[in-house]
């Protein structure tokens, strides 16, 4: 398989100036670049620019993906919609990483997973992802949690780690992790988060609330009016000057008071959700191997009572001489071993099983075939 990257940009509080598009069209001359989007595929080479000061300059959004397993994904949002003090309990290691230019905070969530499944040819978008900007916006903070567990689950894949991992807290578990939304579980999947893992973190997640009603006038106009004259003059000069797609959600936050995103105190060591993680998905595991043993049992009671049935078609895959049809009967001759041994069984197939092989002793393939398989 060749080499495969895929990069995507977009912009979308604002579009791309002409002279921005023509100093991105420096980056790349093969890259499609829009007045909201830059997009490029590589087989070989790599992008010349650099992603981070890409989204700090021009873009909101950035999606990379390539054939060795790495998931980037990296998100800018204005200060004023999340602060970073709220944002640094979720940076793990170089997974999650957030810092702050003058006017925005930004987010650069990472996955590496060489041995990872890669589907040539899948639909790489940021179209799925998208969705979680503006959700951390509005003070979900389901996202960043998320990332946390992705981080923390390749972090535990380190060898130099486990000591570190003791003693690191959890952060604040938000409300919802055991009912996400559409583009979060786009997020889960994209970062790889282990569904062990996240079930157990959900265990101390609280009930998401309910939204509030929608403002009517009646509610809002005595708002307004009490709101100091010189913020609402700025309001209205960034409305004249906008386009700004969450105006509205922000001036509905002061006027409706901004409320806190809804958490719980992280009480739990990363060590302590590892291992929480490990038991549920031991016993998952031994939940299933119990189940398969079980319709296994049920399979070979209900074969030996067709067990005449059984030794017919055995002997008419025989009489065909063909050495696909002595596989087909050697296979159910062992199923039928299996069957006669899980009811007790043994000696009656051994009986079967001598008179069949004296029945077919001139034919060496099928003989053979019978002792490869421990069938004597």
């Amino acid at each position: 398989m060749s080499e495969y990257q895929h990069y995507e940009f977009q912009a979308l509080d604002r579009p791309l100036s002409r002279e921005e598009q023509d100093q991105l069209r420096a980056v790349s001359t093969r890259a499609r670049i829009t007045a909201t989007s830059f997009t490029n595929t590589y087989n070989w080479g790599d992008l010349s620019g650099n992603p981070r000061r890409m989204v700090e300059r021009y873009f909101d959004a950035h999606l990379h993906v390539t054939n060795w397993g790495t998931h980037r994904l990296m998100l800018r949002l204005p200060k004023q919609a999340l602060n970073l003090p709220t944002v640094q309990p979720y940076c793990l290691h170089r997974n999650v990483e957030a810092w702050t230019t003058r006017t925005h905070l930004l987010l650069d969530l990472t996955n590496e997973d060489e041995g990872g499944d890669w589907i040539e040819g899948a639909d790489d978008s940021l179209a799925a992802l998208i969705g979680v900007r503006d959700e951390l916006a509005t003070g979900d903070l389901r996202p960043l949690y998320l990332a946390w567990l992705s981080a923390l689950a390749a972090w535990e894949l380190e060898d130099d780690a486990e000591e570190e991992y003791q003693t690191c807290p959890e952060p604040p578990v938000p409300a919802g992790l055991g009912e996400l939304t559409a583009p979060q579980s786009a997020l889960a999947d994209f970062l790889r988060v282990d569904d062990d893992l996240l079930t157990a973190a959900a265990q101390a997640s609280p009930d998401v609330p309910k939204k509030p009603a929608r403002p009517t006038k009646k509610e809002l106009a005595p708002l307004i009016a009490a709101m100091p004259q010189k913020e609402k003059d700025a309001l209205l000069l960034r409305l004249a000057l906008g386009p700004e797609p969450r105006l509205r959600t922000e001036v509905l936050h002061r006027l409706r008071g901004t409320t806190a995103p809804v958490t719980v105190a992280g009480r739990r060591s990363a060590a302590q959700l590892l291992d929480a993680a490990h038991t549920r998905r031991t016993e998952r595991r031994q939940r299933a191997e119990h189940e398969r043993a079980a319709a296994r049992a049920q399979h070979l009671a209900a074969l030996v009572g067709e067990a005449e049935s059984a030794w017919q078609q055995i002997e008419a895959h025989i009489a065909t001489k063909k050495t696909s049809a002595y596989d087909q009967a050697v296979a159910l001759l062992a199923e039928l071993r299996d069957a006669y041994t899980h009811t007790g069984r043994d000696r009656d197939f051994r009986q079967c099983l001598t008179r069949l092989r004296e029945a077919n002793q001139r034919r060496p393939g099928l003989i053979h075939r019978l002792d490869c398989h421990g069938l004597r």
